[in-house]
């Protein structure tokens, strides 16, 4: 066990409750600031972040502290961290066809670029992972597999979150066979579908 989680470790042991860093990590648009909302307004009454059909509307990770969850005999405490959207490329044309002009296209690009950077550094604090994938696409992507490769590579524990069951085209199952060797909660984070079952789920994978 690599030296941070063992300190990790013995740390909730002698605190006498469990505490972690989950962070949310995704291509952008597949719905982790939605599920960062909506587990945060479960449990403090507030939300995070904008929402946006706009790639890249989280450009910083966003953080919410002392989140309690508690599920069955469980109690968790955790710091909620939205990332932004992890891409292999940011084009500043792509914000220009959302119609922003190309100034401000090029500044949402930059600020994107460095808001991936931001994301994969945090992963040295991250316990516990949800890798949120849109389950009407194909989620065999160069990015999907980079951020499994990443979390797999420093032990982090990783729960796949196949979002977006209120769509029609959701087909969850291909999340299922693309990482059978992970744990997958099917929900939609937008009405809250089976958002019990990721709260079970994050009680019992994370450390």
């Amino acid at each position: 066990m690599p030296f941070r989680r063992l300190f990790n470790w013995f740390r909730r042991i002698f605190r006498g409750r469990k505490s972690i860093s989950l962070g949310l990590y995704g291509p952008p648009n597949a719905g982790k600031t939605t599920l960062a909302n909506k587990i945060s307004l479960d449990w403090t009454g507030e939300e995070m972040g904008k929402v946006s059909e706009i790639p890249h509307e989280t450009r910083a990770v966003q953080k919410k502290e002392h989140v309690v969850v508690k599920t069955g005999a469980n109690k968790i405490e955790m710091n909620l961290l939205d990332m932004p959207g992890i891409a292999t490329k940011v084009d500043y044309k792509e914000f220009v066809e959302h119609g922003m002009s190309k100034e401000e296209a090029q500044k949402r690009a930059k600020e994107a670029t460095s808001g991936v950077i931001e994301a994969i550094k945090w992963l040295e604090n991250v316990d516990t992972a949800l890798v949120v994938m849109d389950s009407t696409r194909d989620p065999y992507t160069q990015v999907n597999i980079t951020i499994i490769g990443n979390l797999e590579a420093r032990d982090i524990p990783i729960i796949v979150v196949a979002n977006k069951l209120d769509l029609e085209d959701s087909k969850p199952g291909k999340i299922r066979e693309a990482f059978p060797q992970h744990h997958v909660v099917e929900i939609s984070a937008k009405t809250g579908k089976d958002i019990d079952v990721l709260y079970d789920a994050i009680a019992k994978y994370s450390r």
